[in-house]
């Protein structure tokens, strides 16, 4: 299916999106999608015999500081089966950066996911262990963030044992 084709179909396959024409995004199929819809969205993506975009290539976060809303949460996917792309932009404001889970549809949503808490603050609801992935765990605020001061000190960690007292919590009594 070629991406100008793709797009029409996205248009009719799911009416929540805005559709984007390829001219205007450099010919990538882009849509963009109300936070509310996107969890619906993504699984219909990946779901429709039509599309079948079984993976999540990738899954950042852009700052767009003094816009409205500030963040977009964006999806790359790909259908392995049918050859084609397709990015899906999710719009977030900076007073509640909370955005669904993607980890029950692709499991590369994880690590995604914790980066783009780690980095940027975004909030994945439902996902099952959303903790600092990239930064230590005493690491005060979300680096990438343009508003995130540069010279901010850090508190300093005291060194520690990582046998006896390792970065990641003990889950039930487990070693």
């Amino acid at each position: 299916m070629t991406a100008d084709a793709l797009l029409e179909r996205l248009a009719t396959l799911v009416p929540e999106a805005t559709v984007f024409p390829r001219d205007a995004t450099r010919g990538d199929a882009v849509i963009v999608v109300e936070r509310a819809a996107a969890r619906a969205v993504l699984e219909s993506l990946r779901d429709h015999p039509e599309l079948r975009f079984e993976q999540l290539s990738d899954l950042t976060v852009v700052d767009y500081l003094g816009r409205t809303p500030r963040f977009e949460v964006v999806y790359q996917l790909y259908s392995i089966t049918l050859n084609h792309r397709v990015r899906v932009k999710v719009p977030v404001p900076a007073d509640v950066a909370v955005v669904p889970t993607a980890t029950s549809l692709w499991k590369s949503a994880n690590w995604a996911e914790r980066e783009a808490w780690d980095m940027f603050g975004i909030r994945f609801d439902g996902h099952p262990d959303l903790r600092r992935i990239l930064m230590y765990p005493e690491f005060q605020g979300h680096p990438l963030r343009k508003d995130y001061p540069v010279a901010q000190r850090q508190p300093l960690v005291p060194e520690r044992d990582p046998i006896a007292q390792p970065w990641y919590p003990r889950r039930n009594g487990a070693d």
